[in-house]
């Protein structure tokens, strides 16, 4: 059965999505843009400080559903321009050890919000 994981600590869904979905031992989480959870506007910055805020928002829901970044088996990110890249990545190995997850990039047109960065993940519990 699944279960839906909400918390107030991750920018709320604005629409008819879930901010997480448990089932089983996976946790399927929606993606986050750079939303601070507080004021609801986008951070101020670039892809560096974008990403960082992503991360904060991705560690309330996975904390929310009992998991932490050690469980993420898989993660995608979206870039509104693949040149960022670098500065994403920077950001993106401080929360991860290896074994580091699957991972995918994807240059996109547009983000809502204007946000230049989206990362959604997916993420288990041992069996």
């Amino acid at each position: 059965m699944k279960k839906v994981i909400a918390t107030p600590e991750a920018p709320a869904a604005i629409g008819p999505y879930s901010q997480a979905i448990a089932l089983g031992n996976l946790l399927f989480c929606a993606g986050q843009i750079p939303l601070d959870p507080q004021s609801n506007e986008i951070v101020a910055g670039g892809v560096a400080e974008q990403t960082t805020q992503v991360f904060k928002n991705i560690a309330a829901v996975l904390k929310a559903g009992g998991m932490t970044f050690a469980h993420v088996v898989r993660s995608t990110v979206f870039l509104v321009d693949l040149k960022e890249f670098g500065a994403m990545n920077a950001v993106y190995a401080q929360y991860f050890e290896e074994p580091f997850p699957a991972r995918s990039t994807i240059q996109v047109a547009a983000l809502p919000r204007g946000a230049q960065v989206e990362i959604e993940v997916t993420a288990a519990l041992e069996a």
